[in-house]
């Protein structure tokens, strides 16, 4: 069976219809991904200094030592108890900005 001349090369014009919305999906999923592992890094950094931070100790350093290379600088803010910790997790694309993310800690100081 011979097929009609207007199905020719409608695969073709499928492919590249979907190609793009393929890729555009592909980064969009790696950008959430990276934000998510962005977020976790710094919920941890902030957790390790607030421990630092309950000792007395230097919770700019612990959070910067916390931290993923990538993610660095971060703005740490030390508020009594609590910790806050600032990046700006990296963009895929060039041009597209950089997400900002941020966490908190706190220890409870009454908890022993």
């Amino acid at each position: 069976m011979r097929r009609a001349a207007s199905d020719r090369g409608q695969a073709s014009a499928e492919l590249v219809a979907i190609v793009p919305l393929l890729i555009v999906s592909a980064v969009a999923l790696a950008q959430a991904l990276v934000a998510c592992w962005a977020l976790l890094s710094v919920g941890e950094a902030a957790r390790s200094a607030a421990r630092i931070a309950h000792v007395g100790g230097d919770a700019q350093e612990a959070a910067s030592e916390a931290l993923p290379k990538l993610l660095e600088p971060a703005e740490v803010k030390v508020e009594g108890a609590r910790v806050r910790v600032e990046v700006r997790a990296p963009a895929l694309l060039p041009g597209v900005p950089e997400i900002p993310i941020a966490a908190s800690a706190a220890l409870d100081p009454e908890a022993g």
